[in-house]
């Protein structure tokens, strides 16, 4: 590992608010998944078409696209969040990755370059079934086991799983998974958002092993 590996303890107390940081803003239209997988330790919606945007805050100007997206739990609530605040966990946290289409041309060069990617991480919290959550979690059970994937039609909408209030903690880092590229900057949410206790355990009913 690098210098600036993810994740990371936020310490509320050490981070300072900057004013020059603005909103951020993200739009999506039409997202498709051309597939929804099952690779041992997570599921992963990779976006097929549609139009997504994202810039502001630490990525100034510069216009970043949705590549993929994909959660991190764990086998209680207790424990599940790759990033933690002032040491807590949430049961668990999703992942947006982005890459910067203003100056890359793919999403794997922009992975290997520092400001390539960004990442809008949200913590999940026990609450409130998501609406849009129940769309991929009605399709888990067709990718139970390690190494199964489909392909899905329905259009899905990334903007509901921003947070309402925008505060958010930014830094400099890497990938949390292999190859752990130092090339994101990080935006994590906050402000939680609700998944259901029934959703959580969709996602922990997958499995981190082929089909036998």
């Amino acid at each position: 590992g690098g210098s600036k590996q993810s994740p990371i303890d936020i310490k509320r107390t050490g981070c300072p608010l900057d004013p020059r940081l603005s909103k951020m803003q993200a739009a999506y239209a039409d997202i498709k998944i051309s597939e929804l997988s099952n690779n041992g330790h997570s599921w992963k919606a990779q976006v097929g078409s549609g139009r997504s945007s994202l810039r502001g805050g630490p990525l100034g100007d510069d216009e970043y696209v949705l590549e993929q997206f994909h959660p991190h739990w764990g086998k209680t609530n207790e424990r599940g969040s790759e990033h933690t605040i002032d040491g807590a966990c949430y049961p668990a946290e999703l992942h947006l990755v982005h890459w910067n289409k203003s100056k890359f041309s793919s999403f794997a060069e922009a992975a290997a370059t520092e400001g390539g990617l960004a990442v809008l991480g949200m913590f999940l919290a026990v609450g409130q079934e998501h609406p849009e959550m129940s769309k991929i979690c009605s399709l888990l059970p067709f990718i139970s086991h390690k190494g199964q994937a489909i392909t899905v039609t329905d259009t899905v909408h990334p903007e509901t799983f921003l947070p309402k209030n925008g505060s958010y903690y930014t830094y400099s880092g890497s990938l949390t998974t292999p190859p752990c590229y130092e090339s994101v900057t990080w935006i994590v949410f906050e402000q939680p958002i609700q998944v259901s206790e029934a959703q959580l355990d969709a996602f922990r009913r997958l499995k981190s092993y082929h089909p036998c």
